[in-house]
């Protein structure tokens, strides 16, 4: 059942009415900004960005793939504020986490750690460590308050049980990184990448519900990529900086636990939170 707000301007009313085709159109919007602020900074500061060896150096990765984040997460941030729902989204979750989802944020930081060993630190200035962690920052940021934040929102207020809201915004996730192919990337290796973006997807679901906050899956994705690019040498690919085959090896095996345990959370994820209680964030819980 889709609750339709009635207070509020039109503005309000139209995106408090949730659904998962307005799930579908934020995201949409909000990976087309973003592709464009990619193409204005790259023509604009294209002379500090070297394609080359886009983490050779601070100012590649800010200007190279940080800042449209940046910009893109502002402008998310402002159409948050402007629907009033900051509150909710960064609240505590308003359905109870089970005990069995920790196993999903064992399952992300685990190989965190390993990639913090496997990583080869010689190859590395201090200054492009912590740049590469700042941009992790606004992609845990960025991408989890699109897809968790914003998406998960949405699909409540359309009246789905929290078995479709993970299912949903975890293909969200995936539906976000298929716009890798107009990088340029092979159209099998998006493939995969939007495969196990909606396992990991389904992961900071997991983490989000059973911390009881988005902050928390916003620091675990945070802390994700950064350690993934400094380990690999590079994003989505084996650079020359690339660390300990061996312990990458084993770290890249909990991409098939994602995915594994993502299938059977369909099966083990219930509950649903009350529209009428979804469309505004002050309210306690209420599930059915």
């Amino acid at each position: 059942m889709t609750v339709h707000v009635e207070n509020g301007s039109a503005w309000k009313r139209f995106w408090n009415r949730g659904g998962w085709w307005r799930a579908v159109l934020i995201t949409v919007v909000y990976a087309a900004v973003y592709e464009l602020l990619g193409r204005l900074v790259g023509a604009v500061f294209g002379g500090l960005i070297d394609e080359q060896n886009l983490f050779g150096d601070p100012s590649s990765i800010f200007f190279g793939v940080a800042l449209p984040i940046v910009l893109a997460a502002a402008l998310l941030a402002v159409f948050v504020w402007s629907v009033g729902w900051w509150p909710g989204i960064l609240g505590r979750q308003p359905i109870a986490g089970r005990p069995w989802m920790w196993l999903a944020v064992a399952l992300v930081v685990i190989p965190i750690v390993i990639r913090l060993f496997a990583t080869n630190w010689s190859a590395y200035s201090v200054a492009v460590v912590l740049t590469t962690l700042l941009l992790g920052l606004c992609i845990g940021f960025a991408e989890e308050l699109i897809t968790r934040g914003v998406g998960v929102n949405l699909l409540r207020k359309g009246g789905y049980s929290e078995r479709v809201v993970m299912l949903l915004s975890s293909l969200l996730f995936g539906l976000l990184h298929s716009v890798n192919v107009l990088s340029g990337q092979p159209v099998l290796n998006v493939v995969v990448t939007v495969v196990y973006a909606f396992g990991f997807g389904a992961m900071m679901y997991l983490s989000m519900r059973v911390t009881g906050s988005l902050v928390y899956a916003m620091l675990l994705h945070a802390a994700t990529d950064p350690t993934t690019i400094l380990a690999t040498g590079g994003i989505d690919a084996h650079g020359a900086t690339s660390g300990s085959d061996g312990l990458l090896s084993v770290a890249a095996l909990f991409n098939y636990a994602y995915i594994l345990l993502a299938l059977l959370a369909i099966f083990f994820v219930k509950g649903r939170v009350r529209p009428k209680l979804a469309a505004t964030s002050a309210e306690a819980p209420e599930l059915r």
